[in-house]
């Protein structure tokens, strides 16, 4: 049990039938009149889901212990995405729908933090950016345009985005994991 006036950003919180919220931001407020209050942005750690809350200062709320460990992505086995801690070497299968949007840029090698609650892993969170090789791309076809250009990219994991014209195939570019956005070349 932690009270509202210790919240932190990232802290989790066990809210409405244990279903589990991830602090994103918090505001103490002490208006004129009134007592003060803790107004929250919460985000659900399982369906990624933003609600605004608003606390009374000083409420006691239930606090969840999140585990949170680099992971290295091993192999997939079936519908499961095998992780090694690499501390211990234990590995962890999981489920394609705890991986979420993770799934399109993992290959094999990669350092990922898998985040558990009691045993049962809620999500897997990659790097910002990570760089990945071109595997298909058509070339570019200079043309008339007065702005850049793009034309779609297969990834090496077979996850299709939007690249400039000048990029080949093969060529090792760097990608933004939260929206699949194109960084950047990666010099070799």
């Amino acid at each position: 049990m932690a009270s509202t006036n210790d919240l932190k950003n990232g802290m989790v919180l066990k809210l409405d039938n244990d279903q589990l919220w991830s602090v994103v931001e918090f505001q103490h407020v002490k208006p004129g009149k009134g007592p003060a209050f803790v107004r929250t942005k919460l985000k659900n750690v399982l369906s990624g889901k933003i609600v605004d809350k608003t606390f009374n200062a000083g409420v006691k709320v239930e606090t969840a212990t999140v585990d949170r460990r680099d992971m290295q992505f091993s192999y997939m086995d079936g519908e499961y995405f095998v992780f090694m801690d690499m501390q211990t070497y234990d590995q962890l299968h999981v489920d394609r729908k705890a991986v979420g949007d993770a799934a399109n840029f993992l290959i094999e090698g990669f350092t990922a933090t898998v985040a558990t609650h009691e045993g049962a892993v809620l999500y897997v969170e990659l790097p910002a950016a990570v760089e990945l090789t071109v595997q298909e791309t058509e070339p570019g076809v200079q043309g008339d345009r007065s702005t850049g250009g793009t034309k779609p990219a297969i990834l090496e994991t077979g996850h299709q985005i939007q690249v400039p014209l000048f990029i080949t195939t093969g060529e090792k570019i760097k990608v933004d994991t939260r929206d699949s956005g194109y960084l950047g070349r990666v010099n070799s």
